[in-house]
């Protein structure tokens, strides 16, 4: 049964949405001094690959931990927007069919290849305001992406994020690795730490296929 990892490795100095806090990871233990090794770590809710809740936008929207486990799993396909200046409608409709097979849509764009570089955070393709509310039409848990956000880095109204999260369509940002998934369907692992209320979580992103 292979497994691929999706998910870049959570670090000191990692890539962070502009303009939020790096993530600190500091030793708080030895083995000579304690006889154990133990980390310290800060870091906030939307660290690296991760999950997005529809209370991370919307007052009195669902977090992570009301759902049930199923929520963050199932079988998904990879999308390609490599190349595309936007993902819109007209680059979906012809996927119609195995979309509504899918629990997940990620769309893969090739970004995560300049992960650790300055170009990471603007220029990505995303969905248009009508391709997201065209994907709502599905019976979708979630849609993912390689890019730092689902919309423009530069964004200050997020329009994808509030036409998916109000319909409990969680997003997962920060993808890697999508250039490795097979084509047709895969099962998708996401599944969030368990916090209280969360708004968001890191996941350990994985995908899935039987021999």
């Amino acid at each position: 049964m292979p497994v691929i990892d999706l998910s870049h490795t959570l670090m000191n100095h990692m890539p962070v949405f502009p303009g939020t806090e790096v993530p600190r990871f500091k030793t708080a233990g030895s083995i000579e001094k304690d006889g154990y090794v133990e980390k310290m770590l800060t870091m906030l809710s939307h660290t690296g690959t991760h999950m997005d809740a529809p209370a991370h936008m919307m007052e009195q929207g669902a977090t992570l931990d009301t759902f049930a486990l199923d929520k963050f799993m199932g079988p998904a396909m990879v999308l390609d927007g490599t190349g595309l200046s936007g993902i819109d409608t007209h680059h979906l409709i012809r996927q119609e069919e195995q979309i509504a097979r899918c629990d997940f849509i990620i769309f893969q764009t090739g970004w995560s290849k300049y992960w650790g570089q300055d170009r990471y955070y603007s220029g990505f393709p995303v969905l248009t305001s009508n391709a997201a509310r065209w994907l709502t039409q599905f019976n979708l848990k979630g849609v993912g992406v390689d890019t730092i956000s689902i919309d423009a880095a530069d964004s200050v109204i997020f329009p994808v994020h509030k036409i998916l999260l109000p319909e409990n369509i969680l997003i997962i940002e920060n993808l890697t690795n999508l250039d490795k998934v097979k084509n047709g369907l895969f099962t998708f692992c996401c599944f969030p730490l368990k916090i209280e209320q969360a708004d968001g979580s890191p996941i350990r992103a994985v995908g899935i296929w039987d021999e």
